[in-house]
């Protein structure tokens, strides 16, 4: 009879691995509830990519710990560090996208951007032809984050990524989203239609991973702890005395006597 087995760890043994596969099977309805949460004027501004798998993860990670040390990010670089310790510890990472809100702004004049002109302060930052912004421009793009943003798409993005995060409530998955994980994405080619991109990070632990952490987690987190016990665990070994606690010439003796 056919049977699955679930086990925490080994990390990425068959019995994890089958237990992340759930994790990504309620990420995927999280992609459904984030596509269908409410939205202004009723027009889809969504792109979702799912990304799971110990290289792909990593990928991520190593991204964030790079732009950690960019100038700009000083103020910002100790949660860069700390968040991709999260994202190797994530079973899988759900990025939401909002497509409209660099290349085509609501056009409400809300001012909810801070443009003096409505939306003539986005549309000002790009290159334009026939009134259309060219989403290919990045010749004004000297943040991380190429703004400004139509603020009104934004917040449709929040009710998107609010949507997935109740639905994982529902299934009782730990999710978290984070910006530093939706920009070093960005970075590496995912959602590309958008500017601003959100990262989910999903797990389904004991413990979950994206709170209570120790201070200087990019340093002092369970990977780099379980390596240093069996780095100290096999250097004493090679210095250790023999684990027979009598010699083989005894024990056969005892052994003759016993038969």
């Amino acid at each position: 009879m056919p049977r699955i087995r679930t086990k925490e760890f080994p990390w990425f043994s068959p019995a994890d691995q089958n237990r992340r596969d759930h994790a990504i099977q309620a990420a995927k309805l999280m992609m459904n509830a984030a596509h269908t949460a409410p939205c202004t004027g009723g027009v889809d501004h969504n792109e979702a990519e799912l990304v799971w798998g110990e290289q792909e993860q990593e990928e991520i990670a190593e991204k964030m710990e790079e732009l950690s040390y960019l100038p700009e990010n000083k103020r910002t670089a100790e949660l860069y560090r700390t968040e991709a310790v999260m994202v190797r510890e994530a079973d899988c990472v759900l990025l939401l996208g909002d497509i409209r809100g660099r290349n085509t702004p609501f056009d409400a004049n809300c001012g909810y951007c801070s443009g003096p002109q409505g939306c003539a302060f986005v549309y000002g930052r790009r290159r334009t032809a026939a009134g259309q912004i060219d989403p290919s421009d990045r010749s004004l793009s000297k943040a991380l984050i190429d703004g400004p943003l139509c603020q009104v798409h934004v917040q449709n993005l929040g009710y998107s990524a609010a949507s997935a995060l109740w639905m994982a409530g529902r299934l009782l998955v730990d999710a978290r989203p984070f910006m530093t994980v939706g920009v070093a994405a960005k970075k590496l080619g995912y959602c590309r239609s958008s500017e601003f991109v959100v990262g989910i990070l999903i797990s389904a632990t004991s413990k979950n991973p994206f709170i209570d952490v120790h201070y200087d987690y990019s340093v002092v987190n369970m990977a780099r702890m379980v390596d240093s016990v069996r780095k100290n665990y096999i250097i004493t070994r090679q210095f250790a005395p023999d684990y027979r606690l009598v010699s083989a010439r005894r024990a056969g003796r005892a052994g003759e006597e016993e038969e």
